[in-house]
C-alpha cells in the first residue's frame, strides 16, 4: 500500500510537468503493430485496497475500477486488439459482504446498459458478452446483460467479454457436462473427446481467439485466481504492481511491449 500511494503521488507530479505523455509516445514508438496479441486477458485486481489507500469504502474503489474499464477498452481498440476478456467477479465473491455484492451487482446492472449505448461500442462494432454462470446474478443484471448482447450480437470487429460469476474450474465442469450430454444422447462417442472438443464447448468457444495471448494482473498479486484455467496454458503473463483504478495507458503499453520482447515457444 505504501508503494502505491508514492507511485500515486510520483505520478500526479509528474503528469504536471507532461514527463508522462513523453513516455507513452516513446513507447507507442517501440511497440510493432505486427506482433499484437490477439487477446488480453486482465485479472482487474485491487479496487478495494485503492479505496483504503484513499480512506474510503470499497465501493469507492469499485466505482473507480468500472471507470478504468471503459479507458481500458478503448485503449485495446485504439491499438488495434480484437478480443478483451476482463474478469469482474468471480463466484468466490458472492461470499463478500452483502452491501458490497449489492453494490457491485448495481455496478454491473449499470455498466452494461452504459456499454449497450456508448457510441464507440457502435462506431467500433463491439461485440459485448457476459461468461460465467449468469444463472447466479440477479435478474435486474441479467436484463442488463441481455441488453447489450442482443443490441451488439451482429458486431465482430472487435470482443469484450465480461467474466461475471465466473470461475475457470467451473466453466471446464460446465463443458465436460455439455459433452457429457451430447453422448448420453448418442450426438457422439468417448474416442470424439479432444482438446478442440472441449474448447468448442467453453464459454470462449464463440471468439474468433478463444486463447489469450497475454495476461495482465494488476495490484501486485501474481496468480491466476482461476481465471481462463483451460485457456491460459500457453499465454503470457504481466504482473503490475498498480491498482486497476490506477492502471495508466503507460502501464498498458509496458504490457504490450514486455509481451513482444519475449519469446513465444508453445513448448516446442
Amino acid at each position: 500500500m505504501v508503494i502505491n500511494l508514492l507511485l500515486l503521488k510520483l505520478y500526479n507530479i509528474l503528469s504536471r510537468f507532461g514527463v508522462l505523455k513523453i513516455y507513452e509516445k516513446i513507447l507507442e514508438n517501440e511497440i510493432s503493430k505486427d506482433d499484437l496479441p490477439k487477446h488480453i486477458g486482465v485479472i482487474m485486481d485491487g479496487n478495494r485496497r485503492m479505496a483504503r489507500l484513499m480512506g474510503d469504502k470499497p465501493t469507492r474503489g469499485h466505482y473507480l475500477g468500472a471507470k478504468k474499464v471503459r479507458m481500458f477498452i478503448r485503449w485495446c481498440v485504439d491499438i488495434g486488439i480484437k478480443v478483451v476478456t476482463l474478469y469482474a467477479f468471480s463466484l468466490e465473491n458472492f461470499n463478500r459482504p452483502k452491501e458490497e455484492v449489492d453494490t457491485l451487482m448495481d455496478l454491473f446492472e449499470r455498466e452494461f446498459i452504459k456499454l449497450a449505448d456508448d457510441e464507440d461500442v457502435h462506431k467500433y462494432k463491439i461485440n459485448i458478452r457476459a461468461i460465467g454462470r449468469i444463472d447466479l446474478l440477479p435478474e435486474r443484471v441479467k436484463r442488463a446483460i441481455e441488453y447489450a448482447e442482443n443490441r451488439t450480437k451482429d458486431y465482430k470487429n472487435h470482443f469484450v467479454n465480461v467474466a461475471i460469476a465466473y470461475g475457470g474450474q467451473q466453466e471446464i465442469v460446465d463443458a465436460v457436462k455439455r459433452i457429457g450430454k451430447k453422448i448420453k444422447n448418442n450426438e457422439m462417442d468417448l474416442d470424439d473427446i479432444s482438446v478442440e472438443t472441449i474448447s468448442k464447448n467453453l464459454y470462449t468457444a464463440h471468439l474468433p481467439y478463444p486463447n489469450p495471448d497475454l495476461i495482465i494482473r494488476t495490484s501486485g498479486e501474481e496468480r491466476i485466481s482461476n481465471f481462463l484455467t483451460w485457456q491460459s496454458s500457453y499465454s503470457e503473463l504481466y504482473f503490475c504492481e498498480t491498482y486497476w483504478p490506477q492502471f495508466r495507458r503507460i502501464d498498458f503499453l509496458r504490457s504490450i511491449r514486455d509481451y513482444q520482447r519475449r519469446e513465444r515457444r508453445f513448448g516446442k
